[in-house]
């Protein structure tokens, strides 16, 4: 004899062995290709960013997820003549996020001096495209 039975946040279902010889009578709905929850890839049909892609890697997760949807939402949406320019105060605070766990986010020794590097010279870049496109 099959039951059920709720414990908390639990529901536990007891199924009896003539349970499980029964065909399933449950009916699978076909994939929607617009469904925006499926796997599509990055970028959704209507431009919008899929935060469920797996080539992600999870990093829209986690502690320093909402650091990461916003420096790659401003990448994405950015129209500056060098793309992302005017995201460097996103990306740095993601990556000052990610400084905080080096159990979540291992950064590799030899690469760390220069993704620093790389960092200062994109805001120096940014800062100065500013500059010169106020000046214009």
């Amino acid at each position: 004899m099959s039951y059920c039975r709720q414990e908390g946040k639990d529901r536990i279902i007891f199924a009896t062995k003539e349970d499980h010889e029964t065909p399933s009578s449950a009916e699978l709905v076909a994939d929607d290709p617009d469904d925006p929850y499926e796997e599509q890839g990055l970028i959704l049909p209507n431009g919008d960013i899929n935060w469920n892609c797996p080539c992600l890697g999870g990093m829209a997760s986690g502690p320093c997820g909402e650091q990461f949807k916003s420096a790659f939402s401003c990448f994405h949406y950015s129209t500056e003549e060098i793309k992302g320019s005017d995201c460097v105060d996103q990306f740095r605070a993601m990556q000052e996020c990610m400084q905080k766990y080096p159990d979540l986010y291992p950064q590799e020794d030899e690469n760390d001096e220069k993704s620093s590097k790389d960092l200062e010279a994109a805001s120096t870049e940014a800062s100065a495209a500013k500059e010169e496109k106020a000046s214009s």
